[in-house]
């Protein structure tokens, strides 16, 4: 047995998220207690309370999806969780992987994905860029659509997920006829995703040069307790290398059906995702469906139960 946790990234939050795990376990209030004195607002209200316009304002949902993760793995160590020999993060969730892994300090972090949030935004601003998900085709087709629908503009694959699911990113306008053009090639839906700017887009490009530029004077550690894969679905030990892997996933795509098959290939039978929401668990399951593997998501107590006794499991 082999386990691997996985960290969402920052389409997986909504209003009311990690509150069934907060009202058993004092460790979730707690956490977003640390993260909130880094960031100077009440961060746990505002994923009790919403509104999700706030949540969903990237400058805040990066921490929230931070401190989420951080503190539901957290939780599982505090439940006798077993460790895991690999981890991966989608998008921001590297973020988190290296914190649960003990690469990257979790104040630094919340301030680091605060930092990340705000280049990004001012990068692209509000309104003028999009995420969509296009569901039921090949990624050539979505490639092919994204380029006929560029138009001088900029749209392109961004996220590839899992078979049939690849997320395009950029100029909004361009976002949109890419949607059209993904629809005529037989897409089966295209869904909006609740990001106020193109991650992984080359758009992000002069973010990613300001983000080199403050992780240039953060200490990061040479080595973790897990191998953690990053955005070209290797592992780095050399903190220059992670740092180096933290700025090139800001602008160019996330390869997480790849990620994925090359941690079950290196032995992981269980994976298991440390965050609110099943979206990578969804995903995971797309990506191999062998049933010998287990795939879980810790996001309520029931589910906590359940991964804590098939992690167990012989």
């Amino acid at each position: 047995m082999s386990i691997a946790l996985v960290f969402p990234g920052q389409w997986s939050q909504s209003v009311g998220m990690m509150r069934a795990l907060a009202e058993r376990y004092p460790r979730i209030e707690q956490t977003f207690a640390e993260a909130s004195a880094v960031l100077g607002y009440d961060l746990w209200a505002i994923l009790r309370d919403g509104p999700a316009e706030a949540l969903n304002a990237t400058e805040c949902t990066q921490p929230a999806m931070l401190t989420a993760a951080v503190a539901t793995y957290r939780l599982w160590r505090d439940q006798g969780g077993a460790p895991a020999r690999m981890m991966a993060g989608h998008s921001l969730g590297e973020f988190s992987a290296l914190v649960a892994a003990g690469n990257l300090d979790f104040k630094t972090a919340v301030d680091l994905v605060r930092f990340r949030a705000q280049e990004m935004q001012a990068a692209v601003p509000q309104g003028e860029g999009a995420m969509a998900a296009i569901l039921g085709l090949e990624d050539s087709d979505v490639e092919a659509a994204c380029a006929d629908a560029a138009h001088g503009d900029v749209v392109e694959a961004v996220n590839f997920n899992a078979p049939g699911q690849v997320v395009i990113a950029g100029h909004a306008a361009a976002v949109g006829r890419a949607i059209e053009g993904a629809g005529a090639r037989g897409a089966k839906r295209a869904v909006l995703l609740p990001i106020s700017v193109p991650a992984h887009s080359s758009l992000m490009y002069p973010a990613a040069l300001r983000l080199g530029e403050r992780l240039a004077t953060i200490d990061i550690a040479p080595r973790g307790d897990a191998a953690v894969y990053g955005v070209d679905v290797r592992v780095h030990l050399r903190p220059d290398d992670i740092r180096t892997g933290l700025v090139k996933q800001l602008h160019t795509p996330v390869y997480w059906a790849a990620t994925v098959r090359t941690m079950i290939g290196a032995g992981a039978t269980r994976i298991i995702e440390c965050g609110p929401g099943k979206v990578l668990t969804s995903l995971n399951r797309r990506i191999d469906k062998n049933r010998d593997l287990t795939m879980l998501a810790l996001e309520d107590p029931k589910s906590l139960d359940e991964a804590l006794h098939a992690a167990s499991a012989a």
